[in-house]
């Protein structure tokens, strides 16, 4: 069983800037945790025979504390144009049942509330997903107009993203979230894969 995904996210959370979440430190969202929604579009890919190209996702999570002491809620709301097919692929992918990154991060989820389908969009300026809200992405620059990036942090979704702020509100897991921090980037996964996120 092996997949490949590529493509680009965006993502946002209710942490004050800068989220400190992917280097293991304590969330700067109300209460000291993090809500956040991020949106996939896989460009090219597939799990053995699906292909996956075209797909869209939304990812939600719930860190309750240091992202490091686990116990994270997650939940994934797959892009009603995706077949019945390629959502039991995502839901594969996802669980880490395939390997690869999301394997590492399973250990650390508490509580997986599985796959809804709705209407998910992304575009370099924001996200929006069915049932859980939409928000606007800008990024941050440097004093030559060039995006502000960070690398080599614990976690991230890739080895090097793009700093912005975002705008807007989500829902999820019972509690409502103003979007604050925000990050994009390229993103590619394997089932053999290493240093393709911030777990490397």
């Amino acid at each position: 069983m092996g997949y490949t995904i590529a493509g680009t996210y965006v993502a946002a959370c209710n942490c004050r800037l800068l989220c400190p979440c992917p280097v293991g430190a304590l969330p700067t969202g109300p209460e000291d945790q993090c809500h956040g929604a991020a949106v996939f579009r896989i460009d090219r890919g597939s799990l053995d025979d699906v292909d996956l190209s075209g797909v869209a996702f939304g990812l939600m999570n719930h860190f309750p504390g240091a992202i490091t002491d686990g116990n994270w809620k997650m939940g994934v709301v797959a892009d009603d144009g995706a077949s019945d097919a390629q959502v039991q692929a995502l839901g594969t992918i996802l669980s880490g049942e395939a390997g690869g990154p999301f394997a590492e991060f399973a250990p650390l989820i508490g509580e997986f509330t599985g796959i809804d389908r709705g209407k998910v969009t992304m575009s370099d300026t924001g996200g929006s997903i069915a049932g859980v809200g939409d928000f606007t992405f800008e990024v941050l620059t440097g004093p030559d107009g060039s995006p502000t990036t960070e690398r080599n942090t614990m976690f991230g979704f890739a080895p090097e993203f793009r700093l912005g702020k975002t705008s807007g509100a989500f829902s999820a897991f019972g509690y409502d979230a103003q979007a604050s921090y925000g990050e994009s980037a390229e993103f590619e996964y394997s089932s053999e894969g290493e240093g393709q996120t911030g777990r490397a």
